[in-house]
């Protein structure tokens, strides 16, 4: 397997890994071979577990922060994300019409989760736990936000300085059954983004993005 190279292991039951890699679809073609799913629902557990406690010792954030940096690092676009930079497709087994259109994001997420709990059966959990903060970590660095919420991000990031952030239309234009706003966004009064969009609300995120990804640089 592809991801052996690419993650550098060296597995001992290769039998977990080809389990987890193993869709349903190819399972029921293939009755000897064991589909994902029982690896899926542990895998999840473990993935929560590690982000939480990365986040408590990590980030000096109160509960509700957390809770949402976590749902953020372990949502369905994330795994699949995570699985995509890693070419789990390589490795994946897929049968009937799924083989014809490849791995959607659902099941590459779910690949992603068979996965870690392959990689804890198999060596253990503080081999799993770094090689999963070397995988996620580098997207909360960045501040990448798979939940699409930057308003709440931006807010996290600046609350920790005990920054004041506000949001301001600066301008409106179009019918008032299709206008267009233009948002700036403000940190401790200096503007940090501008951004538009079809609402306000939009306008906004899309100004705390350009913020964040000014902040990423």
């Amino acid at each position: 397997m592809k991801i052996f190279k690419t993650l550098d292991i060296n597995p001992t039951n290769i039998n977990l890994y080809y389990e987890a890699f193993t869709h349903t679809s190819y399972s029921n073609e293939n009755p000897s071979f064991a589909n994902y799913e029982r690896l899926e629902f542990l895998g999840d557990a473990i993935l929560e577990f590690i982000i939480s406690e990365y986040l408590y010792k990590e980030r000096q954030y109160p509960e509700g922060i957390m809770t949402r940096m976590r749902a953020r690092y372990v949502c369905e676009e994330a795994l699949a994300t995570y699985a995509k930079d890693l070419k789990f497709e390589d490795d994946i087994k897929l049968g009937g019409s799924e083989l014809e259109t490849g791995p959607n994001d659902t099941i590459m997420a779910d690949v992603f989760e068979a996965f870690i709990a392959a990689c804890y059966l198999d060596k253990g959990l503080d081999f799993t736990k770094k090689m999963v903060l070397s995988i996620v970590t580098k997207y909360i660095d960045k501040k990448v936000d798979f939940l699409h919420d930057y308003k709440s991000t931006l807010q996290e990031l600046v609350q920790t300085d005990k920054k004041s952030v506000t949001y301001e239309i600066i301008s409106e234009s179009g019918p008032s059954h299709d206008k267009t706003f233009v948002c700036q966004v403000l940190v401790d009064g200096i503007v940090l983004g501008k951004g538009t969009g079809s609402s306000k609300k939009q306008a906004e995120q899309e100004a705390a993005k350009e913020a964040l990804s000014k902040q990423a640089k």
